[in-house]
């Protein structure tokens, strides 16, 4: 009988022997035992780990063969926000993109050329050299917990070797290959069960699996391609020397790449996998673009939704004709009518087209679509179908042109154009039913109020038995209001009464800025009401500020500060919002009173980085926050100070010295804050933001 000491040190020599088989199998393609033998050894560690199940350890390999059943996946915050890249279509774009790089970089700028997967995003944390969790990206600010399904996929390691930080994130994408695909459809095809339409959908499929053993059957694939962690910039200086290290780590990363610095090069290796890709045992969708360094990303910066620095070159979509049988206008809920064309069905990229967009009324003009033509329609970002061209040599004798509507198709109300738009609304906002059950069904969203128990049945439903009107009618309902209440497609029994009656309650303490967004202003979406609530911490002062205050809001502007105005002049609306504040919704910024302690940084800007005695990282930016500083990404002639804290790194102190930007210590920092106005000795500028790295 094996002692427990025996058992702990094979336990722990079979897992480290079986993890680098694994590696050189799936990571390196050069296995050093059968596959026979590696499953011997991964029979005995899996009985030993049965008989002392104190020493079965998360990162074992016996994890990879599943088991698990997860009956939710918990929705988690991203450390690092996972954010989308901008697509590109053209080399003409892609030529802009470098154009506009190289105006902001005056130094030579260098470009990893990688292959874009088509799959789907994966952040995969590591702490210690140990998998912690997996989440999918999700809205961006927050995904689903994945890991007991991941940690089933082969090429993601459970454990790293070499040096490693004690903490950082991996994104990659997880695919499955073609074989796998093959495999599983065909299986799919003996039982009867519908297909999947592509590789993409299958691993996504897949990935949200309650049983990790049908997970780890179906052989999903996984290839990194960025590192995410504190002060990254100070450990490497490129992005493609942290790959090289992470691959020495244990990571699967792809070695389809290449460092190109013309616009030659960067075209040659486009060109190259346009063809080539074929020939992969996976699908790539187009090429990513990255600048290399990490010091010029980081001068380049983002936008809301992309970063600056990076961009996806796509492959030309694949394209189908098919017959224009009818065209459907669409009423949305700001009143923007769109017009929507029915196509016989027909199969593109994988999936069965039915309809397709047509924009507006400029598009049908340009196109002279008539009815019964043959049209021509590709994937717009393989998502959206669009109609690209007319095969005129097959339009029918007396065929009838497609005419625009001039009244609206729900209320018969008749349309209206602005000024310099192609849009045509309609102007009944408060009666016009697509119009009230769009905002509706908007306020709701989960991205909104989240108030998930309301689908979009159950709001048609409520608002044609007269229950609802607006959104503040939301709030009257009452479980006796809506008990027992049915039609041929929902039902309010008694758990989905009591369901939407508790949600709506727990929807009013989700944040201001949600409910700004929830309240559907046109042209203010989840980014633009945080920045607003950033700046006017409750809704009297939104309701008063002009359009030049406004306007002066970073990321604002004109156009979005009169859609604001326009939105709480209108009284209607105004009622709305009182009868919500009567509710109980948060019509001001939870921590109002924290970021009230002082103005001692009004409109300062601030860099952060290093380690500090006193201060966690997120504990120092609510430090700024709360005397009125802000934060920005990274220095710039417009940072007013850095805040340097212990190892700090050397090239952002270099950085900020070349600049003139005053480098502060903590002490500094805690003497800044200690009195309401900052003295005049200190000769600090008139704005502070601060950046946490």
């Amino acid at each position: 009988m094996m002692t427990k000491e025996e058992a702990r040190q094979r336990i722990a020599a079979l897992s480290e022997e079986l993890e680098q088989h694994n590696y050189n199998y799936y990571i390196l393609a050069k296995p050093t035992i059968s596959d026979y033998e590696f499953d011997m050894k991964l029979e005995e560690l899996a009985r030993l780990e049965r008989e002392f199940p104190e020493f079965l350890l998360p990162s074992s390999p016996t994890q990879r063969v599943g088991g698990g059943i997860t009956k939710e996946f918990k929705s988690v915050k991203h450390k690092y926000p996972m954010l989308s890249l901008a697509n590109s279509y053209s080399r003409e774009e892609i030529a802009d993109f470098i154009s506009r790089i190289k105006k902001t970089i005056d130094e030579e700028v260098e470009f990893c050329c990688e292959l874009k997967f088509d799959g789907l995003s994966i952040s995969l944390q590591y702490e210690n050299g140990v998998l912690i969790r997996a989440v999918t990206r999700g809205d961006g600010m927050q995904g689903d917990d994945v890991t007991t399904n991941v940690k089933t996929i082969r090429t993601v390691p459970l454990k790293l070797h070499g040096d490693f930080p004690p903490f950082f994130e991996m994104r990659g994408e997880i695919v499955m290959p073609f074989e796998s695909f093959d495999k599983l459809n065909g299986q799919r095809l003996e039982a009867g069960d519908d297909l999947f339409a592509n590789p993409r959908n299958a691993a996504a499929g897949t990935l949200k699996l309650q049983d990790s053993k049908e997970v780890a059957r179906r052989r999903l694939d996984n290839y990194c391609y960025y590192m995410m962690m504190d002060d990254l910039e100070d450990r490497y200086k490129t992005h493609y020397e942290s790959l090289q290290a992470a691959k020495k780590w244990g990571f699967n990363v792809s070695n389809y790449m290449a460092l190109c610095k013309t616009i030659d090069e960067i075209f040659e290796f486009i060109d190259y996998w346009d063809v080539k890709r074929h020939e992969l045992p996976f699908a790539i969708d187009g090429i990513v673009l990255k600048v290399n360094s990490y010091e010029q990303q980081q001068a380049l910066g983002f936008t809301a939704k992309s970063p600056k620095w990076a961009i996806a070159y796509k492959f030309k979509a694949e394209e189908v004709e098919t017959e224009l049988q009818s065209v459907d206008f669409q009423v949305g809920r700001h009143g923007t009518i769109t017009p929507v064309a029915n196509l016989s069905p027909v199969l593109l990229a994988g999936t069965t087209v039915k309809r397709a967009t047509l924009n507006n009324e400029d598009f049908i003009r340009q196109f002279d679509l008539h009815y019964g033509d043959t049209v021509t329609v590709v994937k717009g970002g393989e998502i959206i179908p669009k109609i690209i061209g007319i095969n005129f040599d097959k339009r029918q004798a007396g065929a009838l042109p497609v005419a625009f509507v001039r009244t609206c198709p729900a209320c018969g109300t008749e349309l209206i154009q602005n000024e310099g738009e192609a849009a045509w609304y309609c102007p009944n906002s408060q009666g016009c039913p697509p119009q009230v059950k769009g905002r509706i069904e908007h306020f709701i969203s989960r991205k909104a109020m989240n108030i998930e128990s309301l689908g979009e049945g159950k709001v048609e439903f409520l608002y044609d038995a007269g229950l609802i009107k607006d959104v503040a009618d939301l709030y009257d309902l009452t479980y006796d209001k809506l008990f027992g209440l049915a039609n041929d497609k929902v039902s309010f029994k008694e758990k989905t009464a009591q369901n939407i009656v508790d949600a709506l309650e727990k929807s009013k303490s989700v944040p201001f800025e949600r409910v700004l967004f929830a309240l559907g202003i046109r042209n203010v979406g989840e980014v633009v009401a945080k920045t607003i609530v950033a700046e006017y911490h409750d809704i009297d002062a939104i309701i008063n500020a002009s359009v030049e205050e406004l306007s002066a809001i970073n990321t604002v502007g004109e156009v979005i500060a009169q859609s604001v105005r326009q939105f709480f002049e209108n009284p209607v609306n105004m009622g709305i919002v009182e009868r919500l504040k009567a509710a109980g919704l948060q019509f001001a910024k939870a921590d109002n009173s924290t970021s009230a302690l002082s103005q001692a940084l009004a409109g300062k800007t601030f860099v952060v980085s290093g380690v500090f005695a006193n201060y966690s990282r997120d504990g120092i930016k609510e430090a700024i926050e709360a005397h009125g500083g802000k934060n920005v990404s990274s220095i710039s002639s417009k940072t007013d100070y850095v805040l340097a804290g212990d190892k700090m790194g050397p090239e952002k102190r270099k950085k900020a010295e070349s600049l003139g930007i005053p480098v502060i210590s903590e002490a500094d920092f805690e003497a800044m804050i200690g009195e309401e106005k900052v003295t005049a000795a200190t000769e600090e500028p008139e704005n502070v933001q601060l950046s946490l790295f």
